[in-house]
């Protein structure tokens, strides 16, 4: 026995298991490690890129897994968008915090640009509530365009 072999086991169920578990383990390891992964597309997961799919008006009524696919992809959309909004709010802030007694006057195309796309994400998601989905958001745009075809542009009666 050399210095740091592992002590030896005499226990006869211990040695019994570890062969069973052998036998039961080593196909699947060997399939996986020789088949799976060589096969597999590497790609770290925060780089993950979905396919664009049919939108909700694209859609058929019958077709439940197309409306799914579309309330998916609304939903990681809306997700983008909030987080570009939260990085705008972001930057401005952080404008505001180093520029402080300029912050008016220098912070003013951050702040522009975050009014922007504030107002772009209100229209396209504001007022739908939590349970928000695909179907909703289109009949919100919908009824947004018929009203500006009445009235003329939304954001010119907001300022």
């Amino acid at each position: 026995m050399v210095k740091g072999d592992p002590p030896q086991d005499d226990n006869l169920f211990r040695s019994i298991t570890r062969s069973l578990y052998a036998t039961v383990d080593t196909p699947v390891t060997w399939f996986r490690e020789k088949v799976v992964e060589p096969n597999q597309k590497k790609y770290p997961w925060y780089h993950r890129q979905f396919r664009r799919v049919p939108t909700i008006d694209q859609c058929y009524e019958d077709d439940p897994v197309c409306d799914f696919e579309a309330n998916a992809q609304f939903k990681r959309d809306r997700a983008v968008d909030s987080e570009i909004l939260s990085i705008l709010r972001m930057r401005y802030e952080d404008c505001m915090m180093y520029e402080q007694p300029d912050h008016l006057t220098v912070c003013k195309p951050f702040w522009e640009r975050y009014k922007n796309a504030e107002e772009a994400w209100f229209l396209k998601y504001g007022d739908l509530g939590a349970y928000a989905d695909a179907r909703k958001a289109f009949m919100k745009q919908k009824h947004r365009m018929v009203w500006e075809r009445r009235n003329g542009p939304l954001s010119d009666q907001t300022k």
